[in-house]
């Protein structure tokens, strides 16, 4: 399931991928689609990254797909399906990853972020992007509850470590693997998560 990619904006060389694959087992329910804001948390994070200076951006999806797709499919994105989301989410970070690099032939760096973390907003993930441009870093992760984590930005240099990820490894095997060549960049919101009922009763109340 392709739709066609939005026009390249030659202006940005950070693309994004937003990862909406999983099948939320302890919801009980597809996450992505509760409502949050009005619109759907999968909508809902897409638009932030919309709103932010990257380009392209690819949505990754796999567990209820045609559902999700109806949510972003008007939006100027590329989605894609990963029909192996069973097997981790390495392994759709490798179909986003393949889906950024065939898109844009020349991309300096790549945003990597969820669906399932609220208090996301366009300013956190510009300001990842500044905090690549200013301090030379080739990641800029994001840092709370004493770990570090996505949303985060990865320099071309790290494509092939995230193309090349075991299926059941994220993101943040990356960062460790490279700690000295980390900016931390603190956005304490971000371990706020949605994985339950009870999550998303908190959040709501």
């Amino acid at each position: 399931m392709i739709n066609p990619p939005p026009a390249k904006n030659a202006a940005s060389a950070i693309g994004a991928i937003i990862l909406a694959a999983g099948a939320s087992t302890r919801m009980g329910q597809p996450k992505q689609l509760l409502q949050f804001q009005g619109r759907s948390f999968l909508r809902y994070s897409v638009e932030v990254v919309v709103a932010s200076v990257c380009n392209p951006i690819i949505v990754v999806l796999g567990a209820y797909a045609e559902k999700m797709y109806q949510e972003v499919s008007q939006l100027p994105v590329l989605v894609v399906e990963n029909p192996q989301w069973r097997d981790g989410m390495g392994s759709s970070i490798k179909v986003g990853m393949t889906a950024l690099n065939a898109a844009a032939q020349k991309i300096e760096g790549v945003v990597l972020t969820l669906c399932d973390q609220p208090f996301i907003s366009c300013d956190v993930i510009n300001q990842l992007v500044a905090a690549y441009h200013s301090t030379g870093q080739g990641i800029i992760a994001s840092e709370y509850a004493e770990t570090l984590g996505v949303p985060a930005l990865f320099s071309h240099k790290f494509f092939s470590d995230l193309t090349s990820l075991a299926a059941a490894s994220g993101a943040k095997q990356v960062i460790k693997k490279y700690s000295h060549k980390v900016f931390s960049f603190p956005f304490a919101a971000g371990a706020i998560d949605i994985d339950t009922p009870q999550d998303y009763e908190r959040l709501l109340n």
